[in-house]
């Protein structure tokens, strides 16, 4: 007969567990520290040496890793997403910029519809939280605020999906464009009336999202998304006729 007696568990492969599942939801982030030996083995009710043995575990895996002096943190795992020559292609071919685009809209336009199915009432409690403080950011008037909370709006909407694929994928896709490899997001945060649309459109996916109505939020992100390509298009031609123009004022300067 197909049987085995079953066996007890170690503790700390319960530990492992939890704290894999923990990064793989996405709960716990890369670049993370977690709390201290002490406090950490309280918390899981286990002794230090068995957090030792699943944390020495998850180490040797990749999924953590150890800084002297400063704690244990979750590995930077996304930073293996891409290879830096495909992130350094990306960054010097225009044509990547739309094809990022694309991709986000397909791919986000799928979440926003399944967030509004899937979200539990705290998922939409988060994004009603992150978008509340896109309001007051623009009343400030801080790009940098206004493009960081822009990214942690579209993150809450992934996460509140589900879909632990699909999470990892975009934070690696996020912190691509935070990192400045596809457009400058801060520009688009520059322009007065740019601003007051995509607070508008944020507002719409929102609104949607806690109507819980999929088909109004699909469309709201990707009536976002092609708003978004428009102005980069825009942004684009413009550094392009700024760098002729300077090229112009150059000549007519050393004539």
């Amino acid at each position: 007969m197909p049987f085995q007696k079953i066996q007890s568990e170690k503790l700390s492969q319960s530990v492992m567990r939890q704290i894999e599942l923990l990064i793989l939801r996405g709960i716990l982030r890369p670049g993370e520290r977690l709390p201290s030996e002490r406090d950490l083995s309280e918390r899981l009710g286990v002794s230090r040496p068995s957090l030792r043995d699943a944390i020495a575990e998850l180490q040797e895996r990749g999924l953590l890793v150890s800084r002297p002096g400063s704690g244990i943190f979750v590995a930077e795992v996304l930073g293996s997403a891409f290879a830096p020559a495909l992130v350094e292609l990306f960054a010097s071919h225009e044509e990547a910029v739309f094809d990022y685009i694309d991709f986000r809209r397909d791919l986000e336009s799928l979440s926003a519809e399944r967030a509004a199915v899937r979200a539990s009432d705290t998922d939409l409690k988060v994004i009603d939280t992150i978008f509340r403080k896109m309001e007051a950011a623009h009343l400030k008037r801080d790009p940098s605020d206004e493009a960081a909370l822009d990214a942690q709006f579209h993150m809450a909407i992934i996460e509140a999906s589900h879909n632990v694929v699909m999470l990892h994928m975009m934070r690696s896709m996020f912190d691509l464009l935070r990192n400045g490899v596809f457009y400058n997001r801060q520009m688009m945060f520059r322009q007065r009336t740019t601003r007051e649309s995509l607070l508008d459109q944020h507002r719409r996916i929102n609104a949607a999202l806690q109507a819980r109505d999929p088909q109004e939020a699909r469309a709201a992100v990707e009536t976002h998304l092609s708003y978004v390509e428009k102005a980069v298009t825009e942004g684009l031609r413009s550094e392009r006729h700024e760098a002729i123009a300077r090229q112009r004022l150059e000549h007519e300067r050393n004539r």
